[in-house]
């Protein structure tokens, strides 16, 4: 079992940036694959970043690309999204999720309660 807890989400201006945190607690976390996934109200979920144990190897949807970066430090069991220029369709509850194994954009099995990101315009 994995525990995550997010945090960091707040009111930013479009333009600025915030930086999220998921710790995790439980199993050995640096074995695991980490995504952050947003759902904003009346949207499905989406998966934008994800990072493979190693941090070897990441995953961006489009919608973020070049705007958002995951890391992760495992010594901290903490993974991280480094969000830039954020525009006000970037808002929405921010969850971390992790998954056993190197895919990035299949099922994940452990999940935090999320973290609310508002971006004025």
């Amino acid at each position: 079992q994995v525990q995550l807890h997010e945090s960091g989400g707040e009111l930013v201006q479009a333009g600025g940036s915030l930086r999220l945190s998921c710790a995790a607690s439980g199993r050995a976390f640096s074995n695991y694959a980490v995504g952050w996934f947003r759902q904003a109200p009346g949207k499905e979920r989406e998966l934008v970043a994800a990072i493979t144990w190693s941090g070897g190897r990441t995953y961006y949807s489009d919608s973020v690309k070049g705007r958002f970066t995951i890391s992760r430090d495992n010594a901290r069991n903490t993974v991280y999204l480094q969000m830039n220029n954020l525009m006000p369709e970037d808002m929405a509850v921010y969850y971390c999720a992790a998954k056993p194994g190197v895919a990035l954009t299949t099922t994940y099995d452990y999940w935090g309660q999320g973290t609310q990101v508002t971006v004025s315009s």
